[in-house]
């Protein structure tokens, strides 16, 4: 039987209580790695721990809010007294804020970046000394293609998210030769319950968090720097970074940012 990859690995996920993070946990689990839940809806959480320990893997459920730093500390102090060590974070947790900018108010854009961008600093910072000391580790930020490819409508998030990848980029060189891998993972628009409201066009369905999920298991594997999902999803930002015009005719003429439904 072939060895599971991640056997005996400790992998943090935050945002673990439903969506891409769910996936993505359960992904993880599958191939060997134990695994630390965080996310603030703590039933969730520990349905999930259930699921994984009836798999034959160790799980543990601490439940976060990732806007809190001190919140965030404690996670990760819990998963070294637990295991002694983490390999993995998948930093996923994200809330999907939006209002054309005319209409946004501060406390909007606030808390965009209080969840999808220093949600992920914070987490990052709390890891980074332990996974330093053993000059091992591997960092995922979950971003958004958002953050590469504006949307009107989505002010909030998508500034969140631009300064999240840049956080990622930055982070990834800074590792360089330090034995930690960074990989920026920019997902389209995702059948979770975060945008569960929200219509898209053909052009840029739904993909499930499942594929998410798996394309998370391949970046690690393959120690990837970026990952687009689905593939096609990059072709957007390619044109944008050539043609910005095209770019902003093509997502009026598919009404790319989507419709309440």
């Amino acid at each position: 039987m072939k060895k599971p990859m991640l056997l005996n690995q400790v992998a943090i996920v935050t945002g673990a209580s439903s969506g891409i993070g769910r996936a993505t946990a359960l992904a993880l689990a599958q191939q060997g790695a134990h695994l630390a839940l965080a996310a603030r809806n703590t039933e969730a959480l520990k349905i999930l721990a259930a699921e994984i320990n009836s798999l034959g893997h160790e799980a543990l459920f601490v439940p976060t809010d990732v806007t809190r730093q001190e919140q965030v500390n404690m996670l990760v102090d819990a998963v070294i007294q637990r295991w002694g060590y983490v390999d993995i974070l998948v930093s996923n947790a994200g809330q999907y804020i939006r209002t054309p900018i005319y209409r946004m108010e501060h406390t909007e854009i606030e808390q965009s970046m209080a969840v999808n961008f220093y949600g992920g600093v914070y987490a990052v910072q709390a890891v980074l000394p332990h996974m330093l000391s053993r000059s091992s580790g591997h960092i995922v930020l979950v971003s958004s293609l958002d953050g590469k490819f504006a949307l009107p409508g989505d002010a909030p998030y998508v500034s969140a998210k631009f300064a999240l990848n840049g956080f990622g980029a930055t982070l990834r060189q800074e590792m360089n030769g330090k034995g930690i891998s960074v990989t920026l993972v920019l997902p389209g628009r995702v059948d979770t319950p975060m945008i569960h409201d929200l219509h898209v066009p053909w052009i840029s369905a739904k993909i499930s968090p499942e594929a998410v999920a798996r394309g998370i298991i391949r970046a690690i594997r393959r120690r990837q720097a970026e990952v687009i999902l689905p593939f096609h999803a990059g072709l957007l930002y390619y044109i944008s970074v050539f043609s910005p015009g095209l770019s902003d005719w093509l997502t009026r003429l598919f009404h790319l940012q989507g419709w309440s439904v």
